[in-house]
């Protein structure tokens, strides 16, 4: 057993490999094609209408529109506050983006070009959206399987522009800001040096953080000292694209649930860049809500040898 603090974050986690062994720690699930899916080639009016597309011989390979049932929308940003209850209108945007035509192809199905593609894409729907009125943070992020949250199969991730900061990004900012020098700079040249490192290429590093909240957690960062996707040469875009699919593979040799988003600067901000990717492997229980700390049952350093090899 050991307990470890995040990085910069007040967090802790607590690392116990004999958990694996519990019955039922881990779950599997079987994807299944639907019959009736709204993604599809042939099904384009059964979404809202498009807002974009990118193609490939006269046909499109990802498109993106808003969301049908949004947890926010275009409203005006009103808020209310009454004693101890505060509350404000859900405004901003809330999109898909389908990141491929068949129903049967995952993102871990799509060659490199085509990753890439979609963080252009990515790019280009945060650079666009926090254009908005009242707009503070693009929140993009992909979830894989229900056990991760998403409730259709068909390959998809969302972009949701909102009126608030999220906390995590908050922590980083405020941690990030007690050092005279970018913090995550340093723990990068760290990781390269570590047992936790799991693959590197010219411009972009992953590696398993010291202190993970999920089994087989891993974390990519651009070398360089970037704020955003849009600051992203498309070289690095493309070294980008190599070690996620890297990644996503791992990921899907053991058919992993899992989660993705991305850390990136709000305006007039200085965040590291960088990508957090979670496989759900487990269920947060009584002790971690109770005590906002985590354990894990696979030590970071056992799941970048996982990755590695």
């Amino acid at each position: 057993m050991e307990i470890r603090k995040d990085y910069l974050l007040n967090r802790w986690t607590f690392i116990s490999e004999e958990r694996i062994k519990r019955p039922m720690d881990f779950h599997k699930e079987r994807i299944k094609k639907k019959n009736q899916c709204f993604f599809c080639p042939g099904k384009e009016d059964s979404t809202p209408s498009e807002t974009g597309r990118r193609e490939k011989n006269g046909k499109w390979i990802i498109r993106w529109f808003p969301n049908k049932f949004p947890v926010v929308w275009d409203t005006p940003l009103v808020t209310m506050s009454r004693g101890f209850l505060v509350e404000m209108t859900p405004s901003g945007y809330h999109e898909v983006i389908v990141e491929a035509r068949a129903h049967t192809q995952q993102l871990w199905d799509l060659p490199v070009g085509h990753i890439k593609t979609l963080l252009d894409v990515y790019a280009e729907r945060i650079s666009e959206l926090k254009k908005k009125k009242n707009v503070k943070y693009v929140a993009v992020f992909k979830n894989h399987s229900s056990l991760a949250g998403t409730s259709l199969v068909h390959s998809h991730s969302q972009v949701v522009a909102l009126p608030i900061l999220p906390d995590h990004i908050r922590e980083e900012l405020k941690a990030s800001q007690r050092y005279s020098y970018c913090p995550h700079c340093r723990i990068l040249r760290m990781e390269r040096k570590s047992q936790r490192r799991c693959f590197e290429n010219k411009s972009m590093v992953a590696f398993t953080p010291y202190a993970p909240r999920f089994n087989y957690e891993i974390k990519i960062f651009p070398k360089r000292h970037i704020r955003s996707l849009a600051e992203m040469r498309e070289k690095e875009r493309m070294d980008f694209a190599r070690i996620l699919k890297k990644v996503l593979l791992k990921l899907r040799k053991r058919n992993m649930p899992y989660n993705f988003f991305l850390h990136h600067s709000p305006d007039g901000k200085d965040l590291h860049f960088h990508m957090s990717i979670t496989p759900r492997m487990g269920k947060f229980g009584g002790f971690e809500l109770s005590t906002d700390a985590v354990i894990i049952s696979v030590s970071p350093e056992e799941a970048a040898r996982y990755y590695r090899h």
